[in-house]
């Protein structure tokens, strides 16, 4: 377990590491960027990612970060990796495998079993779990599994309430695909993290309003979703996130009563908006892009992911389920 700067958790638990591409999110990882450079020679991380030039590319600058397609049990390796949050008294939140996907393909399911069982002996913590294989995640939780080499007593009953559960959503169509999956899943809490958002996501969910059928439930029995979690992309390879983008998500959040955090703009921030708190806005600033979909268009900079900070319509969104 190590100390993270994500803003919406407390520390990172990687059991499991690496990772492969299956949407268009993926594209320029951080956690396939880190594990390609500065973790490069971590024993654990090892030939895990590489930096590579895509077709038409001619300069090193415009290598982006690629998984190698090698998912490693870290705790086959070292088994004390497995037992760290048991060693922390302190309560805190905890993003599980956010250097690699614990529901990949290549994970077996007794592996994902005793992660659980981990996570089941710690509820002084609250376990923040994030895929993008949404439909192995439900076919997972939906068994209370019992695993002849974890020992026959152990057992697991579905949802662990200190287990937060979580798809991302990078966009409409991946929204209509892994939302239901999710809502069909046990789980304590759901949620969802739209980064990087790369498209909007509007009300037109399943032919209807995303907010009347995911989020606004007046049965509280009825499976919704409980924290939306947004932010656009970092790296030099980063693509803009639109201002209405981020505002539809809020206002949606906000209508429904559901607790909303946007965790940064990226690389890029929309003309009049404030960049880090107390700070005007650069008079140098180059711009990088235009949305012409709005009117009047609305202009971007790209400033980097600290410059550009993380207000949206001047403050910080940091709202967490209860």
């Amino acid at each position: 377990m190590g100390k993270t700067s994500i803003e919406w958790t407390d520390a990172s638990w990687n059991p499991i590491v690496g990772c492969t591409e299956i949407s268009p999110g993926c594209a320029n990882c951080y956690a396939a960027r880190l594990a390609a450079t500065r973790l490069r020679n971590t024993p654990q991380y090892k030939n895990l990612a590489t930096m590579t030039l895509d077709k038409g590319d001619v300069e090193l600058k415009d290598r982006k970060p690629r998984w190698t397609g090698e998912v490693r049990n870290v705790f086959g390796i070292d088994p004390k990796v497995l037992e760290e949050p048991l060693h922390w008294r302190k309560p805190r939140r905890i993003f599980v495998c956010d250097m690699g996907d614990l529901f990949h393909e290549s994970v077996d399911a007794v592996d994902i079993a005793k992660i659980f069982l981990v996570m089941r002996d710690c509820p002084q913590h609250t376990f923040q779990v994030l895929t993008k294989r949404a439909d192995r995640m439900l076919r997972f939780m939906r068994s209370d599994f019992v695993g002849e080499p974890i020992g026959p007593s152990q057992e697991i009953k579905f949802p662990l309430p200190n287990v937060w559960l979580g798809v991302s959503v990078e966009n409409q169509h991946f929204a209509n695909e892994r939302i239901p999956l999710l809502l069909a899943t046990p789980a304590a809490v759901r949620w969802i993290s739209a980064e990087p958002l790369l498209g909007p996501i509007e009300c037109s969910f399943i032919g209807r309003g995303l907010t009347e059928v995911v989020m606004h439930r007046k049965d509280t029995s009825d499976p919704k979703i409980d924290w939306v979690v947004a932010g656009g992309e970092s790296g030099p390879s980063a693509r803009p996130m639109y201002l209405q983008w981020a505002r539809s998500l809020r206002d949606q959040c906000l209508t429904a009563g559901v607790p909303f955090f946007f965790k940064q703009w990226g690389q890029f921030l929309p003309e009049y908006q404030s960049p880090l708190p107390g700070t005007p806005y650069p008079r140098r600033a180059v711009l990088a892009t235009t949305d012409c979909s709005v009117s009047p268009a609305q202009h971007y900079f790209k400033l980097g992911k600290k410059a550009a900070g993380r207000l949206l319509d001047g403050r910080e969104w940091n709202e967490f389920p209860k």
